[in-house]
């Protein structure tokens, strides 16, 4: 075999396991992967986004972090929505404010990082020619791509937590309009074939001229001038000085498994904090999705998100402190707090919307790509002609001054983003990752320790039953059994049952056993595969 791949998007994953059958390596296949996951779920990710992937390659002698995440025009300001200031989502993904702002339209958008990223990427790692790693995206643009369930499902979305409407967001723009909804107004329906012959037109020009051509030539002037025609705070000078960020991964230990996964502003330190008040569990002994199971992940997920609020931000602007996250003192004293019945509490202003996407890749030479990437939250801004839509990551940055998450000019606003790689005696064993707004860093734990505690196969871990607790209630799916629920609310707990039976981010793993054998599993609440070769 020469790779497994795992994600959302099947035509994406296709897309990898032809570069990787026709000689390129995983690096080559995540960018092709990608760029098909911004043509056909255009809502979760593309070139007006933003990510952050790990990297770990035997042949370069590599393991690092590219953070390509998206940042704050230089004409931004901590309280230029203070004044506006309505709420906050209560998953903790996101702020309202008047008139949805700093979510929808032109004035969401940070400057956008995944056409750098790739670049990056390819530069330093890929083996197959640039131009090559575009066609399968612009094919699938020129000729089309089928509207699936989990698109429509946003086509159609209205509003929670008080948050725009996701269907508002894709009607935003009269090309978004065009391109996939009827005359009436009404989504396209599943099935539909989408073609977008204006972004086959804007990646075969990436294609020829590269990252260059996207921040600081013709596109960048193009952008530009729509960015100052609709009062946007991006100025091509933001394009131009934009800049990719290379860190190494974060590191912990999880029963005797190295694991290795993101800094920040991305999720990695709320994942390792988890991990680490958990390993003083017996959880197998608690049994899986048992009621006191249950309780001490929720305890685990809210300590780690309180911590997270109050100590995390970018690190080019706040002072992170690793050991609030990764010390073994605060992962003992969190467990005792956990035995002792204390309840933690994530503060709210008030009492999700995921737009993001993930690969997990594995080839025969070694090298491991696990990439998270996204709108953040679709700002539905789209400039006439060149057929992409702008992310809205300006909606997760804390509209309040003097906070770890307050706007700054330059700023990555916090994601919890954690691409993940797991290491047995030194080789990979696992990649994962997942989107899904705040519940991802949850989620993607709730799946390793499906995989190591209870010994789950990847596609068992990603589809067993999950919870959330990035409140201070207990978000469950409808699969939990309501004898559990019950279990639950009798000790005091407030638990909030989701209509749907695959809920909380969607995780895509891909493994490899001592043995050298392929496995992967890929969320069933996305339309996603996995795929070898």
């Amino acid at each position: 075999m020469k790779g497994i791949v795992s994600a959302p998007e099947p035509e994406a994953v296709n897309a990898a396991v032809e570069v990787l059958g026709a000689g390129g390596n995983a690096a080559d296949a995540a960018v092709a992967c990608a760029l098909v996951q911004g043509v056909v779920d255009p809502p979760m990710s593309g070139i007006g986004g933003w990510g952050t992937l790990q990297v770990f390659s035997v042949e370069h002698d590599a393991h690092t972090c590219l953070d390509f995440y998206a940042t704050a025009p230089a004409a931004s300001r901590p309280d230029q929505w203070a004044a506006k200031v309505c709420g906050e989502a209560r998953d903790g993904w996101g702020f309202i404010v008047e008139n949805h702002e700093n979510e929808v339209g032109w004035k969401a958008i940070a400057t956008p990082g995944t056409v750098a990223g790739l670049a990056k990427l390819h530069s330093r790692y890929g083996r197959m020619p640039w131009a090559e790693l575009f066609e399968p995206a612009i094919a699938r643009a020129r000729e089309g791509f089928l509207i699936g369930p989990h698109f429509f499902d946003f086509l159609i979305s209205e509003g929670s937590q008080g948050r725009a409407a996701p269907r508002d967001k894709m009607r935003f723009s009269e090309t978004g309009r065009r391109l996939y909804y009827r005359a009436d107004g009404s989504a396209l329906p599943v099935g539909s074939l989408v073609r977008n012959p204006d972004m086959a037109s804007s990646l075969e020009r990436l294609a020829r001229g590269g990252a260059d051509t996207f921040y600081r030539g013709d596109m960048a002037r193009e952008m530009a001038e729509a960015f100052a025609q609709n009062d946007s705070l991006i100025t091509f000078e933001d394009l131009a000085k934009y800049q990719v960020v290379e860190r190494a991964p974060v590191r912990t230990v999880y029963r005797g498994l190295d694991i290795s996964t993101s800094f920040p502003p991305g999720g990695g330190y709320v994942l390792a904090l988890m991990l680490g008040i958990l390993e003083h569990f017996d959880l197998a002994a608690l049994g899986h999705n048992s009621a006191d199971y249950i309780g001490v992940i929720s305890a685990a997920i809210r300590f780690a998100t309180s911590e997270k609020d109050a100590r995390l931000g970018d690190p080019d602007f706040f002072d992170v402190r690793p050991d609030h996250f990764l010390s073994p003192n605060i992962h003992a004293a969190a467990a005792a707090r956990i035995r002792s019945g204390e309840r933690f509490s994530v503060k709210r202003l008030q009492s999700e919307t995921a737009g993001t996407t993930h690969m997990s890749i594995m080839d025969s030479k070694g090298m491991c790509i696990s990439m998270t990437h996204s709108l953040g939250m679709v700002s539905g801004a789209m400039v006439p002609g060149l057929g992409f839509m702008f992310n809205g990551a300006m909606g997760v940055f804390d509209p309040r001054p003097g906070y770890p998450g307050s706007i700054a000019p330059g700023k990555r606003r916090y994601t919890s983003a954690c691409p993940t790689i797991v290491f047995r005696q030194g080789r990979p064993a696992i990649v994962i990752g997942a989107p899904g707004g705040a519940h991802i860093t949850g989620s993607v734990m709730q799946a390793l320790v499906n995989m190591i505690d209870f010994g789950m196969t990847p596609q068992e871990a990603v589809q067993a039953p999950r919870v959330s607790a990035t409140s201070n209630a207990i978000d469950i799916v409808n699969r939990i059994p309501r004898s559990v629920q019950r279990e639950l609310e009798a000790v005091g707990h407030r638990v909030v049952r989701n209509a749907r039976s695959y809920a909380f981010a969607d995780v895509h793993a891909v493994a490899r056993d001592p043995d050298g054998a392929w496995s992967g599993g890929a969320d069933p609440a996305s339309d996603g595969v996995v795929l070898s070769c």
